[in-house]
């Protein structure tokens, strides 16, 4: 009796462990497809980043309406194999790397905003710079070689009469490189975006801003020129054919958060530091104002990108992946 009694026991046990086996099993399969069903996000550790803090916030609180996951990168090419492989769903990346990689995958995404206007300034001790011509002869060091801020300042030099074998061109791997060299020598000249901008003129009291890119650009484009755009979000088309409600609302959402931080610098300023992007709040809080963080859409979003990468591709093909991108590029609702 004592026997059968035991073996009943035994077979309880087993019965029990087999349901909580599968109960967990149940849990994990539903957290799999809360996971699948959420977007992927991917942007730069910079002003793309920062026009979203907001969105990450109400995300990690369950405050936002769509679920998302956030990867922050240092540079757009850790970005672009995770879009190409589809473990991205959606990438805030430069205007010619979205070019770029709308030609290698054939037409697979589509831009669906600007996020970052013109972020770009000289930034030396040597008061003696006054515009673009007085770079001649002179080393400005700047971030990898093909990226936005070199085609920017190629483009720049040749519209001013000058050419990259007029100065010396010192590239290097991060913009945080570039901010340490200057913060160390005051009169060496750096190209570089916001907010390491703001940060190397903080390390030391002798730099300041000598060119503003972004007007430079103005000068020669004209007043019916194109906008030097910085930034755009591109979607990869499957998720946009799949789930186009959900990429509405993040268009909503993201527009949201770009407003916060620009209507309210010191509050976002405290987003920014947490997010390792600048180190000192008081940066932060300066650098906001000077990091062109928009969020443009539709027609105008196509007419700023489509006039800033006819003149980068006239410059040189390859800095937009060869061609100029279809009409399906744009998302224009």
């Amino acid at each position: 009796m004592k026997e059968n009694i035991t073996e009943r026991r035994k077979l309880a046990l087993i019965a029990m462990v087999l349901l909580m086996v599968g109960a967990i099993a149940v849990m994990n399969g539903k957290k799999s497809e809360e996971e699948t069903s959420a977007l992927h996000i991917g942007s730069l550790k910079g002003p793309t980043s920062m026009g979203l803090l907001y969105l990450m916030e109400e995300s990690e609180e369950g405050k936002a309406e769509n679920a998302y996951h956030f990867t922050m990168a240092t540079t757009a090419d850790e970005l672009l194999p995770l879009m190409v492989k589809g473990e991205l769903d959606i990438a805030l990346v430069p205007a010619n790397v979205a070019s770029i990689l709308y030609n290698k995958t054939e037409g697979g995404i589509t831009v669906i905003d600007v996020n970052t206007l013109g972020v770009l300034y000289m930034v030396s001790g040597d008061t003696a710079l006054q515009s673009i011509s007085d770079l001649k002869g002179k080393t400005i060091y700047l971030t990898g070689r093909g990226t936005t801020p070199d085609y920017v300042l190629q483009y720049l030099l040749k519209e001013n009469g000058l050419s990259a074998e007029d100065c010396a061109l010192e590239y290097k791997s991060e913009a945080t490189e570039v901010a340490a060299l200057l913060a160390e020598n005051p009169d060496a000249i750096g190209l570089l975006p916001q907010p390491f901008v703001t940060a190397a003129c903080a390390q030391n009291e002798k730099l300041n801003i000598v060119l503003d890119m972004t007007a430079e650009w103005d000068k020669v484009q004209g007043e019916s020129g194109s906008r030097m755009v910085t930034g755009v979000t591109v979607v990869r088309n499957q998720i946009l054919e799949d789930n186009e409600k959900a990429v509405k609302t993040f268009l909503a959402e993201h527009a949201e958060s770009t407003a916060a931080i620009n209507d309210n610098p010191e509050a976002g300023a405290k987003l920014v530091v947490e997010a390792g992007i600048v180190a000192k709040e008081p940066i932060a809080q300066k650098a906001i104002p000077y990091c062109y963080i928009v969020s443009i859409t539709g027609t105008e979003m196509q007419q700023s990108v489509s006039a800033y990468l006819q003149v980068l591709y006239e410059q040189s093909p390859d800095s937009v992946g060869g061609s100029l991108p279809g009409e399906d590029f744009y998302y224009c609702e």
